[in-house]
């Protein structure tokens, strides 16, 4: 069988069913069979809603291969950037060093998804017996398309283990970084979950949780075709109320909200906050086939720890009466590891054209692989589950 490289500028050329068929169920052991983020669903209103390409500074590129019948057999969803906007893996250090230098880092090669801190296939080369080699041509036409558009780069981020092997075996740079997850141990009831903490931090929670809720808020779970546009509104409201303040510029429009609404509100479950009778602070979570992704978070009033209550203890509580197997809490954020959420670490892959930049971001990511390293090893040993010698 002999493979071809494509490149796509937009998924508007791809049907659904065949992007999905590469990257959705990849066989890849502990992954979620169902990553709700790499569907066709899912990217595809990201552009059809504008929130990339245009003038966003995320141009999709996407590299396919397919075989002489052009019949698709693998994808990654790929990105010409002018920018290191909405990534999460922090390269803006290695850019004014090369600009210092009189290099040009930008474009670059993003292979992600967008605004998207989430861990999953990135070489999309679904299952079969010949994924391996599919990943290594996706690979030959990621570097291809690098070297066609002048990119300094390319960057693989947020990766699962097979395709993190595949892309080091090829030479890229491996970083690590942290998040925290919260594991389901066989839960029934958030009750058990409790069981499982120290005495001190079980009173901590119930204590949070019971003032979250004291001034008359009560929270609701919405999903499937019980989500309307005045849902999205009321939390587009939320969710800009919070990105303007933590970003400047909130990555993603109304339009979206609605599209992926439309696309994929099986997989969606909104957590919303109700006080005297309207929205007041709301979350969007994605489910997948064994865990809950939760995404967005906003308010139009404040309440003590009421984004504990809507971001973490309410996934938590969905995650046990679904029987999901984990819930990722999204980018950074060490205050969850009191809520029960543990270390995970996190990785991506780099692959740089100039040996010199290169040399340099190696030297510093040994360095930094250590410091994670450690981190989370200290981190793990101060989750607030009990030893066995406390109650």
């Amino acid at each position: 069988m002999t493979f071809q490289a494509k490149i796509a500028p937009g998924l508007k050329l791809v049907p659904a069913a065949d992007w999905d068929a590469c990257a959705l169920d990849t066989g890849s052991g502990d992954d979620d069979p169902f990553n709700p983020f790499l569907s066709h669903a899912f990217l595809s209103a990201l552009e059809d809603s504008g929130c990339v390409g245009g003038r966003s500074g995320w141009a999709p590129v996407h590299v396919l291969i397919e075989d002489e019948s052009d019949r698709l057999l693998g994808a990654a969803p790929c990105y010409l950037k002018s920018h290191s906007m909405g990534e999460y893996v922090f390269d803006h250090a290695w850019a004014d060093a090369y600009a210092r230098a009189g290099g040009r880092y930008y474009p670059k090669l993003q292979v992600a998804v967008p605004f998207t801190p989430v861990t999953g296939p990135r070489l999309l080369a679904g299952n079969g017996p010949r994924s391996s080699e599919i990943r290594s041509a996706l690979i030959a036409g990621l570097r291809a398309v690098r070297d066609q558009t002048g990119a300094s780069s390319i960057h693989a981020t947020f990766l699962q283990e097979t395709d993190l092997e595949a892309l080091t075996s090829e030479e890229f740079l491996r970083r690590d970084d942290q998040q925290f997850h919260w594991f389901n141990e066989g839960y029934g009831s958030f009750d058990d979950f409790l069981g499982a903490l120290a005495s001190r931090k079980r009173k901590a929670i119930r204590r949070e949780r019971r003032d979250a809720l004291a001034n008359g808020i009560s929270v609701e779970w919405v999903s499937g075709k019980d989500i309307t546009e005045a849902h999205w509104d009321a939390f587009f409201a939320f969710y800009m109320d919070t990105g303007s303040r933590k970003w400047g510029r909130p990555y993603l429009n109304r339009r979206f909200f609605s599209l992926v609404g439309e696309r994929m509100a099986d997989r969606i479950l909104l957590v919303m906050a109700k006080r005297n009778g309207r929205h007041i602070a709301g979350a969007i979570n994605f489910v997948g086939d064994r865990r809950l992704y939760g995404r967005n978070w906003g308010c139009i009033e404040d309440h003590p720890f009421l984004h504990f209550e809507v971001c973490y203890y309410q996934a938590i509580d969905f995650a046990i009466a679904r029987g999901l197997d984990r819930v990722e809490a999204g980018a950074q954020g060490e205050h969850k590891l009191a809520r029960g959420y543990k270390p995970v670490i996190t990785s991506s892959a780099h692959d740089i054209a100039d040996p010199s930049l290169r040399r340099a971001v190696q030297a510093y990511l040994d360095q930094e692989r250590l410091y994670v390293s450690e981190a989370a090893g200290e981190l793990a040993a101060a989750t607030p589950f009990r030893h066995r010698e406390e109650d």
